[in-house]
């Protein structure tokens, strides 16, 4: 399995970017599908943002499209998902995960919270 840790929460007020950050330990980074999914209180995870292997290929929420923007870093085996324009709907917790064939790993999950 892929051991994944997310950073880069925190408390934002309306408007306001973040950006998190998912570093992998696995040394074939290259091959894998990354991306994030959020978990509000009293709701279901959700789909935030993917990126295929090579990078090339993005797909995102309809919520987040035009805000949000996922990238990944080979040097360091880092997913990025840059966040603008937050919203208070937006709060969650961010899970970043890994696809590594047809094993999905999570990380621990990094607190997002846009309030004034």
């Amino acid at each position: 399995q892929v051991q994944l840790v997310e950073s880069g929460g925190g408390l934002v007020q309306p408007g306001g970017s973040l950006r998190l950050s998912c570093a992998t330990s696995g040394r074939t980074f290259r091959s894998y599908a990354m991306g994030w999914f959020r978990q509000a209180p009293g709701k279901e995870r959700e789909f935030v943002a993917a990126l295929n292997w090579s990078g090339d290929s993005t797909n995102y929420a309809d919520s987040v499209k035009g805000r949000f923007t996922i990238a990944r870093d080979g040097a360091v085996n880092t997913v990025y998902l840059q966040m603008n324009s937050l919203k208070p709907e937006d709060t969650a917790v961010y899970y970043c995960y890994a696809d590594a064939g047809t094993v999905r790993s999570w990380g621990q999950g990094t607190q997002v919270t846009v309030s004034s």
